[in-house]
């Protein structure tokens, strides 16, 4: 089954990380501003996109400041049954690149010494199609906004997520 695969370096903590990926107000800064989520294994966490659709997941798997996993239960039919998670890996650069060399290009960007690597999968997928093209570009979108909220205390959730920085 194909699934979704990013990977980026996030200057800033896994604590801070996941706090936006499991919080109301960080899933409201880089994805979607009237998500809700409570962070706790076994609740469902919604995200409103306009008023006539939304996701929800289910919270299958919480280890703080490493593992985010939901499990899609409503939304986009092709996205249902998907896994997603966000996996973190705190380092410094030079213990990111033994591990990783694959990340020498995001690497040599970064300012600071200590970084986090993001791993982020949705799985599941049951065939290659028009929708999972377009979600796969879109969590590039998504993860670029998340990697900005981090770092700059501003993302680009929906609906601004495509649209030009000017």
């Amino acid at each position: 089954m194909p699934g979704i695969h990013h990977q980026l370096i996030i200057e800033a903590t896994a604590e801070k990380i996941y706090q936006c990926i499991t919080s109301k107000e960080g899933l409201a800064g880089w994805w979607t501003p009237d998500a809700t989520a409570i962070p706790e294994v076994g609740t469902i966490v919604r995200f409103p996109f306009g008023p006539d659709y939304f996701k929800e997941m289910n919270i299958v798997e919480l280890i703080p400041s490493k593992l985010v996993r939901w499990q899609c239960i409503q939304g986009a039919k092709e996205w249902i049954g998907t896994t997603l998670s966000f996996q973190l890996e705190s380092h410094n650069k030079d213990s990111l690149l033994r591990i990783h060399p694959e990340m020498t290009g995001q690497a040599q960007q970064q300012v600071n010494s200590e970084v986090t690597l993001l791993i982020f999968h949705q799985d599941n997928w049951k065939e290659y199609s028009p929708m999972y093209a377009e979600c796969n570009y879109t969590w590039a979108q998504f993860l670029r906004s998340l990697k900005l909220l981090c770092e700059t205390g501003k993302g680009r959730p929906w609906p601004t997520q495509h649209k030009s920085e000017n």
